[in-house]
């Protein structure tokens, strides 16, 4: 199974850990990066993803999450093309860096895009005919995986 990490994922470890959630968060990663290593997923990373990952103002955190991007099988990067499919996300309400990764990640057919954050959830429950990757929360996907 392919599958795209949003960068809130891989900087989850780093997050306040007191709350529930985050906690949970956490362990669900450290239980997706096992299953990397173990080639049960396949993950793929992004020109969008270094490029998020290099503004962060946290030397150490900067250098970890770029050590998990390590794990990565596949790199895709954008062109020209995506510029349309872009604006179409953004149109819908995605963040310009949100949007960059969804078409990068139906660039690379990846199977799920995983993140953590809420907003992008929600727009794509809303939309979800018109974005050709399924977009998870973090938690929903480790319940379709353990069983």
């Amino acid at each position: 199974m392919k599958i795209y990490l949003d960068n809130c994922i891989y900087n989850r470890p780093f997050d306040y850990q007191g709350q529930e959630r985050i906690a949970l968060e956490t362990n669900a990663f450290i239980y997706i990066l096992e299953n990397i290593e173990k080639g049960f997923y396949t993950v793929v990373i992004s020109e969008a993803s270094v490029y998020e990952n290099n503004k962060s103002l946290d030397e150490q955190r900067k250098i970890r999450v770029a050590s998990y991007f390590q794990l990565a099988k596949e790199f895709v990067v954008s062109d020209g093309s995506d510029i349309e499919r872009v604006k179409s996300l953004k149109g819908l309400g995605f963040s310009d860096i949100d949007a960059l990764h969804i078409v990068l990640a139906e660039k690379s057919k990846a199977d799920y895009f995983i993140t953590c954050d809420d907003g992008i959830i929600s727009l794509y429950k809303k939309n979800r005919d018109l974005i050709k990757t399924k977009i998870i929360g973090l938690i929903e996907f480790i319940g379709l995986e353990v069983k």
